[in-house]
């Protein structure tokens, strides 16, 4: 039951988050490409990588933060739902370029960035 509340907690302060950082970027960006949905992604995927290596293999904390961080924060911070239908809007829009570049971007950044959390959470 505690992982559960973790997960619940975490999941809360994430969804706010994700809010948050997309409108920030889009205000910044404009809304003509999914840039907030792609920064979100490629940071929770620096996050996901950083903090793997810091709770897994340094740090002996207990299940519930892991469960509040990693699943619950980092699970409603990213937003693979939300690039999904960005991407099929795009091609529903007869923007097949944008959409094939949203995708590639997107895994490209994502894998790099997470490949950098985890180096620079061995580095700690």
């Amino acid at each position: 039951m505690n992982q559960l509340l973790a997960i619940a907690f975490g999941g809360a302060f994430g969804a706010v988050a994700r809010f948050l950082a997309s409108t920030g970027v889009y205000r910044l960006a404009g809304r003509d490409f999914p840039y907030g949905t792609l920064a979100v992604n490629v940071l929770g995927s620096l996050l996901m990588g950083l903090l793997y290596i810091l709770l897994i293999e340094r740090a002996a904390l207990g299940a519930e933060w892991r469960a509040l961080l990693l699943v619950g924060f980092l699970g409603a911070f990213t937003t693979f739902s939300t690039f999904s239908i960005e991407t099929l809007n795009l091609l529903e829009a007869g923007e097949p370029w944008r959409a094939l570049t949203n995708v590639l971007v997107s895994v490209v950044f994502c894998l790099l960035a997470a490949w950098l959390g985890v180096l620079l959470g061995r580095q700690l």
